[in-house]
């Protein structure tokens, strides 16, 4: 698939400088969710990575894994910035369907915001770790 790794180079590379591109990789009406959001069109898709962009410093993805099938494909990804002083590391995955002029119509974001993020937080975190302890099956 030719158009993916163009689309995976830009978001590795992905700055305030070069947000205007995703007009280059998504179709008008493209649908992107995540644990936040669920929207379609261009502009909507480039207003929550800006938001991205201006609320966390640093901020990069480390793009790992691909699987390409047809029009089809799931990328896993790092997602690396930096709040209030503390280094997070979010691990996820996206899976992406593309048209037939390799524009991207569907964007969903797959990553557990409890344990990647929420979890890691001050205040919230500790009631998350303890619940999560809870409810784990310990094997032995």
């Amino acid at each position: 698939m030719d158009q993916l790794e163009p689309l995976l180079t830009w978001y590795a590379a992905l700055t305030p400088h070069n947000l205007h591109r995703t007009v280059e990789f998504y179709a008008v009406d493209a649908h992107f969710r995540d644990p936040f959001n669920d929207v379609r069109g261009v502009a909507a898709i480039e207003a929550i990575l800006r938001h991205m962009l201006e609320h966390t410093d640093n901020p990069h993805f480390v793009i790992g894994e691909r699987i390409v099938q047809s029009e089809r494909a799931f990328v896993t990804w790092t997602f690396v910035c930096t709040l209030r002083g503390h280094t997070y590391e979010i691990a996820g995955g996206t899976h992406f369907h593309f048209n037939a002029n390799g524009l991207v119509t569907l964007h969903r974001d797959y990553w557990d915001a409890a344990e990647e993020l929420l979890q890691k937080l001050p205040l919230v975190g500790a009631p998350i770790r303890w619940l999560r302890r809870r409810f784990a099956v310990k094997v032995d």
